[in-house]
């Protein structure tokens, strides 16, 4: 056993792959806790909107009310119809609709005034764990305005009794109810986690493919060219990438996974985003070998925290929210959400998934290119040598 061991520790890999495993649980734990760092202090960067329909100033008043007290960021669409665009484009968290008979309602002794939620699950399962939350507050917080605003007087103005008219507006409090429906309904916690598991097992898949494909270049450098081993690891990624995306938009269909468009368009998306990834991981490797391994670790941790797969990236630092804009994941996770469980489609996702395929393979031809060069170097300055 002692000569095992000397022979394992005088081997580079075994000390590369002690290294990789102490650099996955730093990158990892500086990523992670500098990147969900304050999350529950940015809930002003969720928007909820709020339309009343109710013209007798009631709702109004509710609304503005809300507008100030609620710790979202709050906007007034015009309509319901308009309000309803901007939740199913991810652009709102939640819509407050406070109907046209919200104070006919309240002020009829036996009536029951309804205030409608509108959430949108095609989104991260922290929005409409949040937004479930802050749809029981708002319900309870109108409930109180209502009383406050002085319903009592209201009532009693219509030539209501003042007996009754207290009672009403005394029970106010407890018949005002919320009317929440979903846009976009998840079928189930394991629909929920498809887009990150999608994610998570294309990028790592596409890491230690490209690892493997490096050292593999490696062994063959004595008997091919550069741009022949460039030309074949661009054909095996596009092939790979439409076996390997075959067979995950297939498991996925036969396990009964959710998929809202169709096979067809999951499967292409799918083929695309992990095009994305192979050309990306493999980025690092073309310009700083075995060595690319690190920042691949550190891009697929960023991208976990950042992709908005787990938690809005609108509860995302500055930085971390910027950053987003530059990854594939961001892309591929909205992408697989509209397609899933629907939403307003992939085309800008497909193109700036294309755009960083484009910046990876330039980059990648640029290190081809500079590595030829250097090469060169030295094996002019032998010849040259040798002639003297």
């Amino acid at each position: 056993m002692k000569t095992a061991l000397q022979a394992f520790l005088k081997r580079p890999t075994t000390w590369v792959g002690i290294i990789t495993a102490f650099m996955f649980q730093i990158i990892f734990s500086v990523i992670w806790m500098t990147g969900y760092d304050g999350v529950t202090d940015r809930v002003d960067g969720l928007t909820i909107a709020i339309v009343s329909e109710d013209a007798s100033g009631m709702g109004e008043a509710i609304a503005g009310n809300l507008a100030d007290r609620l710790p979202f960021t709050v906007v007034r669409p015009e309509s319901v119809e308009a309000a309803k665009k901007q939740l199913h484009d991810r652009e709102l968290q939640m819509v407050v609709h406070i109907p046209a008979d919200f104070a006919g309602q309240a002020a009829s002794p036996d009536g029951q005034a309804k205030i409608g939620f509108l959430i949108n699950e095609s989104n991260p399962a922290l929005i409409k764990s949040m937004m479930s939350g802050a749809a029981e507050t708002i319900t309870a917080e109108v409930n109180q305005q209502a009383v406050a605003m002085g319903i009592k007087g209201t009532l009693t103005g219509m030539n209501m009794p003042e007996e009754q008219a207290a009672a009403v507006s005394g029970g106010l409090s407890e018949r005002v109810v919320s009317d929440v429906q979903s846009v976009n309904p998840v079928q189930g916690m394991n629909n929920q986690m498809v887009p990150m598991m999608m994610v998570l097992a294309s990028y790592v898949g596409a890491m230690i493919m490209g690892m493997n494909l490096e050292q593999s270049s490696m062994a063959i450098a004595s008997a091919t060219g550069r741009w022949s081993r460039f030309g074949a690891r661009s054909l095996i990624n596009v092939i790979s990438a439409a076996a390997v995306s075959l067979v995950g938009a297939s498991l996925l269909a036969a396990l009964g996974g959710q998929i809202q468009e169709g096979f067809l368009h999951l499967w292409g998306f799918q083929f695309i985003f992990l095009l994305t990834f192979m050309f990306v991981s493999q980025m690092f490797l073309y310009v700083f070998g075995m060595a690319g391994m690190l920042f691949n670790i550190m891009l697929l941790s960023v991208q976990l925290v950042s992709s908005g797969a787990m938690v809005p990236r609108e509860l995302l630092s500055d930085f971390y929210t910027g950053l987003s804009k530059l990854l594939p994941a961001t892309y591929a996770v909205d992408g697989n959400m509209n397609i899933l469980f629907g939403g307003p489609g992939v085309g800008g996702d497909l193109a700036a998934l294309l755009v960083i395929t484009a910046f990876a393979i330039v980059v990648s031809a640029a290190a081809v290119v500079f590595k030829t060069k250097t090469a060169r170097q030295p094996q002019a300055v032998i010849a040259g040598r040798q002639q003297s």
